[in-house]
């Protein structure tokens, strides 16, 4: 297929506007030797020479009779498609699904302020969470998911991120537990028996690095792939849950679980929000950025800003 010049498509439709090799040149802002040689290339391309001499003016063709309304409605969709947006993004009228993928977590504790959001501003929009179970950009990529939450992996490289806060981990046990009553020395922690989170099946993490340091190990006895499984288990057991701070917002009985800080220092846990640049002008899709942002930052019982 030969390749096809869209930059006559503007001429063409000046040409035959004005009627004018001197009138389409200071429409389009060209000198008219150089609007006469796009004419020429004009009448290559079509077969037909568009325009002939008429006395000292230029008459159309029935050819370019024939096109004129159809090539100038073709210039101003190219021109709209080839411009930015400047359509205002009506939220009362957004009917649209997002989709956000995250853990149980975070689905716990910020799900019901998200809903109240979008219900008081997209009315007719509808917010579906989906479960998290590998870190895969797949489905970004693909546009099965609007926005991952989650912290920092390998992600592939173009992907978008935003920092939506700052969390920490934090030991949790029932009300009562033996315990509570004596400080929280790092022998004292690692001596209790401990459940986990991993989805991997892996229970090695920073807090054991800590401990290694110290000659101390954790007697982990379950593992579990949610933070929310552990907080249940703790609550009715005497295994000592480690799950981030925020976490603790999201507990059914918070008085019936009593969180403390770890007697080993641990990293931040970050937690971003993750898109695919596909999206990054979308603007729906900065709304929903926006929105989770928003509320993220609201949310008193996350860790820290």
């Amino acid at each position: 297929m030969d390749t096809i010049d869209l930059n006559l498509l503007p001429a063409l439709d000046a040409l035959l506007a004005e009627g004018s090799v001197t009138g389409a040149a200071r429409r389009l802002g060209l000198s008219a030797s150089a609007m006469s040689r796009t004419l020429a290339r004009l009448r290559a391309a079509t077969g037909d020479p568009l325009l002939v001499r008429a006395g000292r003016g230029l008459v159309p063709t029935p050819r370019a009779l024939e096109l004129r309304e159809r090539v100038h409605r073709l210039a101003r969709e190219v021109q709209d498609v080839l411009r930015p947006s400047s359509d205002a993004l009506d939220l009362a009228a957004l009917d649209r699904t997002f989709v956000i993928r995250a853990n149980e977590g975070f689905i716990s504790l910020f799900a019901a302020p998200l809903v109240i959001a979008f219900a008081k501003a997209v009315p007719h929009a509808r917010l579906r969470f989906s479960p998290k179970p590998l870190k895969d950009a797949g489905p970004l990529r693909e546009g099965e998911i609007d926005l991952e939450i989650g912290v920092l992996g390998a992600f592939a490289p173009e992907i978008r991120t935003h920092l939506l806060f700052r969390d920490r981990f934090v030991g949790v046990v029932r009300a009562g537990h033996p315990l509570l009553p004596e400080p929280m020395t790092p022998s004292r922690y690692a001596a209790a028996k401990h459940v986990v989170v991993s989805r991997s099946g892996r229970f090695h993490g920073p807090v054991d690095a800590a401990l290694e340091l110290l000659g101390l190990g954790r007697h982990i006895v379950a593992i579990v792939p949610g933070f929310p499984d552990a907080l249940g288990i703790a609550r009715q057991s005497d295994l000592v849950a480690l799950v981030p701070r925020s976490c603790l917002g999201a507990a059914p009985d918070p008085d019936g679980l009593i969180g403390f800080e770890l007697p080993v220092e641990t990293p931040d846990i970050a937690v971003f929000a993750l898109w695919h640049p596909r999206m990054e002008a979308d603007p729906a899709h900065r709304w929903l950025r926006y929105i989770v942002l928003s509320v993220c930052r609201d949310m008193p019982s996350r860790g820290s800003a």
